[in-house]
């Protein structure tokens, strides 16, 4: 499966933004699709998760209540809504898949096996 986020970009402390990772392929429905970031310097982190059964998600304690992760099968594609954002929030965001991920391994960066681009979010204070 190929991944294409967007929807970065630059915005001031408090503001919105909506980030999208579209997914090439039919089989959409099958994986497990993850957000993580990684700032300079930093290794990559996990944001959110939503599961591929049934559609639950997880998120970082650091993004709880701000942040909401959704998928639309029918559009191939999960995202990112992102309110109240912070300038510790400033990273490049990266959306991951994977069909066979356990759950206990779904914050875990090295369990996902496809990729996308990632997409920059710059929030200035």
């Amino acid at each position: 499966v190929q991944l294409q986020a967007s929807g970065g970009g630059l915005v001031q402390a408090g503001g919105s933004l909506r980030l999208s990772c579209a997914a090439s392929g039919r089989t959409f429905r099958s994986y497990t699709m993850g957000w993580f970031r990684q700032a300079p310097g930093k290794e990559r982190e996990f944001v959110a998760t939503i599961r591929r059964a049934g559609g639950s998600t997880s998120y970082a304690d650091s993004v709880k209540g701000r942040f909401t992760i959704s998928r639309d099968n029918a559009k191939n594609t999960v995202y990112l809504q992102m309110i109240s954002l912070k300038p510790e929030d400033t990273a490049v965001y990266y959306c991951a898949a994977d069909a066979s991920i356990i759950f206990s391994e779904t914050t875990n960066p090295r369990a996902y096996e496809y990729w996308g681009q990632g997409t920059q979010v710059t929030v200035s204070s």
